[in-house]
């Protein structure tokens, strides 16, 4: 039975999705055998749009209709703040829009779901899902 927990979505979870031929080999197929409440940030809104084309503009907006997309709150962007500084002071510092996702699960209280561990790991507080 799915768990009806809340999972953050990021961006490498979708476009892995998105490349897959076959879906059923992709991390979010996997996840929806786990979960079934999903929620991406806006910040991995705004990737995908950038990165689209008129090709696949209609498949994202579909996409995005059906998902819970989670604002970036003031709680959010302070605490995108303490982790810049933190992983700056740690000389360990990875994309501004990678942090404002982490910050996004850890100001709402849920996990992340990515492909790129690597990064992520090194946000304290940031609950990671396989």
């Amino acid at each position: 039975m799915a768990n009806s927990e809340l999972i953050l979505l990021d961006t490498s979870i979708l476009i892995d999705f998105y490349r897959k031929k076959d879906k059923s080999k992709s991390k979010f197929y996997s996840l929806t055998t786990k979960y079934k409440l999903f929620a991406v940030s806006v910040i991995t809104e705004y990737e995908i749009f950038t990165g689209a084309n008129d090709s696949t503009l209609e498949y994202w907006t579909t996409f995005f209709d059906q998902v819970m997309v989670l604002p970036l709150e003031r709680v959010a962007t302070q605490q995108a703040v303490k982790i810049f500084k933190q992983l700056k002071l740690d000389n360990k510092l990875i994309e501004i829009p990678d942090i404002l996702i982490g910050s996004t699960a850890i100001a709402n209280k849920i996990k992340l779901a990515t492909l790129n561990r690597k990064h992520f790991e090194r946000i304290e507080g940031l609950e990671i899902i396989d």
